[in-house]
């Protein structure tokens, strides 16, 4: 569906029943729940789908073997509950989006035998609490085995190590994937609209005033409800419906880095559930590549955080503790941050305290807020929202959620391993065939179809295998807009190496150019834009952090 049909559809003159801010994980989430329940729904989306957050993850799909610990340790049920849900979810965002999301196998060395039983003991819970959904068993390995594994793995002080299952995906592309099925569902999801304040009646907010941020036209959306879905930015939107809201969120910002495949096994991850100072860190396979993280600090809300240089020579002296082969400021190609919504709660000392649980708000004129939670639990997050809002706004509901078996766009008719006889067909490299097969699942023969019509069967760089038909493709059916919506969402290419993102913005600003009908002088802005934007993440500014001192 292209922009300008989901423009009009926005611009109808009509009451939607829900108006739904922000298009990251939550709010695509909600927007697909309502709209397979039978609502009406707009969303709008201030940049592009998961331009904030939402990108910015670990790329893991988890139940969250630290929360355990928390919950045993501390007689947590929340934290026990946290767990036992996202392993529920976990299994299920893998069923419903097969190609976008996979088990995932990870490491962790243990220094005692007395910790290796704790740790094995801990990871068969997790196990048992997946039940049916589990993606593989725990087991514990020797030193030995450990070496064999993970060769680059320094296992110095160390005794053994456990192996367990999460999983892993393409977080920016789930999101858009979620958008474009609500659409399908009859929902209007844009991204680049705005909402610029709130439109009340009788006390009561019933839309927004919106701007389109591509050409600056405003209008107004109404609906029954409007949902607050904007992650981070949560209290900024409270706060325009009512300046004297208190707060309800603590934000942490946590940064990764990208760097060679070299540096991990391709088929393992590692996983260090605390550092000296209580962090957990991730080396994690993704995309040809590694990425490692996280770093977790106090934050203030910001639209575009950018990575701090301390944060990453941070990364970097425990990337070096952890493998037995140097890592270089030189060796990292790409850096990310992105911030954490964490729910308020008092007597908590730090933000990796605090549980990744969400919450429910309403303001006194109505406005439903879904706030906190985590990726991996992003569809309950939005049942529990659509459930609210049913009684909040009165829409009686006679469907129920059937998003725990609804499989998203691209997964209907996905086969694993078919891109081998997708490449014989077609007649493309099994590289590429590979790459378009987990990018857009049962839809790739769609983009190779676009490739014949238009010619564009050259890569976009010479080191990767996305090709110049893809960013057609995206343009006309996945609303990608600018180029940085192509370079870091519909493709990770500005995530795994910003120089290279850089390289390609050109191409594919004149690719976008010839098929949105653009003029030289916006090709030109494009580009400078998305060049811009890439070369914060390629080199931080040392004296800023993200902690807002």
């Amino acid at each position: 569906m292209n922009r300008e049909t989901l423009l009009s559809r926005l611009k109808a003159d009509k009451e939607y029943d829900l108006l739904v801010v922000g298009g990251g994980a939550t709010g695509c989430g909600v927007a697909v729940d309502a709209a397979t329940r039978g609502l009406d729904v707009a969303l709008v989306e201030r940049a592009d789908y998961a331009s904030g957050t939402s990108s910015k993850s670990t790329k893991l799909v988890h139940g969250g073997v630290r929360y355990l610990e928390k919950a045993v340790l501390k007689l947590d049920k929340e934290q026990f509950d946290l767990v036992r849900e996202g392993l529920k979810e976990r299994g299920q965002l893998l069923k419903n989006a097969p190609h976008l999301a996979h088990p995932l196998k990870l490491i962790t060395p243990v220094h005692t035998v007395r910790e290796a039983g704790y740790m094995y003991a801990g990871l068969v819970m997790y196990d048992l609490l997946a039940g049916k959904l589990g993606l593989g068993r725990s087991k514990l390995v020797s030193r030995k085995k450990a070496q064999q594994l993970f060769p680059t793995l320094n296992l110095d002080g160390y005794k053994a190590a456990v192996i367990y299952y999460d999983g892993q995906f393409n977080d920016a592309r789930m999101a858009v994937t979620l958008a474009r099925t609500a659409n399908e569902h009859g929902a209007t999801c844009l991204n680049h609209v705005e909402v610029t304040g709130l439109v009340r009646t009788q006390g009561k907010v019933r839309g927004a005033h919106v701007r389109d941020n591509l050409t600056g036209e405003e209008w107004t959306i109404r609906a029954k409800g409007v949902v607050n879905a904007t992650g981070p930015m949560a209290d900024t939107l409270r706060h325009m419906d009512d300046p004297q809201l208190p707060d309800i969120l603590k934000v942490s910002s946590g940064i990764h880095i990208m760097l060679d495949a070299k540096f991990t096994p391709p088929d393992l991850s590692l996983m260090i559930p605390s550092t000296e100072d209580g962090r957990v860190l991730f080396m994690i396979p993704w995309m040809g590549h590694v990425v490692f993280g996280t770093t977790d600090e106090p934050a203030t809300p910001d639209h575009d955080p950018v990575p701090a240089e301390q944060d990453i020579e941070y990364l970097l002296k425990y990337a070096a503790k952890y493998l037995n082969r140097p890592v270089m400021r030189s060796d990292v190609l790409s850096v990310w941050s992105g911030l954490r919504p964490l729910v308020f709660a008092s007597g908590k000392s730090s933000t990796q305290e605090l549980a990744r649980t969400h919450v429910l708000d309403v303001s006194p004129a109505g406005v439903l807020t879904i706030t906190g939670g985590k990726w991996t639990s992003y569809r309950r997050m939005a049942e529990d929202t659509v459930d609210r809002a049913d009684s909040l706004f009165g829409f009686n509901l006679r469907r129920p959620c059937v998003t725990d078996t609804l499989k998203v766009l691209g997964s209907r008719g996905f086969v694993p391993g078919a891109h081998t006889e997708m490449a014989r067909e077609y007649g493309i490299s099994e590289e590429l065939a590979e790459s378009l097969h987990k990018t857009y699942g049962d839809e790739a023969a769609k983009v190779v179809q676009v490739a014949r019509e238009t010619g564009l069967t050259e890569p976009l760089h010479p080191e990767h295998a996305y090709i110049g038909a893809e960013v057609v493709y995206q343009a006309r059916y996945e609303m990608a807009s600018r180029v940085s919506d192509v370079l870091v969402r519909r493709l990770p290419l500005g995530l795994v190496n910003l120089a290279h993102a850089i390289e390609a913005a050109p191409v594919v600003a004149e690719i976008m150019g010839n098929e949105l009908c653009w003029e030289p002088a916006r090709c030109k802005e494009e580009t400078e834009a998305a060049t811009a934007m890439l070369q914060r993440w390629l080199k931080p500014d040392s004296n800023k952090g993200n902690n807002g001192e």
